[in-house]
């Protein structure tokens, strides 16, 4: 995917938004994992974005997006994001993000996707540490959960303490 880094996409010093590259990012790996599923896809994580450098007003964002897994009904996709100046042709990369995608069907409910078939040493590599970042994920996910509900029910219950 390829878009020229307009002024309405930067802030004041002339780079593209962390917010604008993020939604690219989304867009570019939602791609990547509808044509795989051949189905609907909504983004259920992102892990971690870092921003390395800029890309200036004038200059083309490119992003590049593969599948690197498929499990039952999800996928992780893996964006990089370069930065290409058109009158010097440098190609840098800027950042890069994994991107888990679950495909639905039309009412919104989780369907299956289609192996990927890994034929290269490096499509291997990369498949094996998908399910190590996908045990990660899971991990943090439920920590996570478990600090929001734990925190939900004491709001709850410090208004009951309240209103009594």
């Amino acid at each position: 995917m390829l878009e020229v880094v307009l002024p309405n996409d930067a802030n004041p010093l002339g780079n593209i938004l962390g917010g604008k590259v993020m939604h690219l990012i989304d867009m570019a790996g939602a791609i990547a994992a509808h044509r795989h599923s051949q189905s609907h896809v909504v983004t259920a994580s992102v892990d971690y974005v870092d921003f390395v450098h800029p890309i200036r007003v004038g200059q083309v964002i490119v992003l590049r997006s593969h599948v690197t897994r498929a499990f039952r009904t999800s996928m992780e996709v893996e964006v990089k994001v370069y930065l290409e100046d058109y009158v010097t042709g440098e190609r840098r990369q800027t950042s890069s993000a994994f991107v888990t995608y679950v495909a639905v069907d039309c009412e919104g409910r989780p369907t299956v996707v289609p192996r990927l078939m890994v034929r290269t040493a490096e499509e291997k590599r990369r498949y094996r540490e998908a399910m190590e970042r996908r045990r990660w994920r899971l991990e943090l996910a439920a920590r996570a959960h478990r600090r929001y509900f734990e925190n939900g029910r004491n709001l709850r219950t410090a208004r009951n303490l309240r209103t009594e």
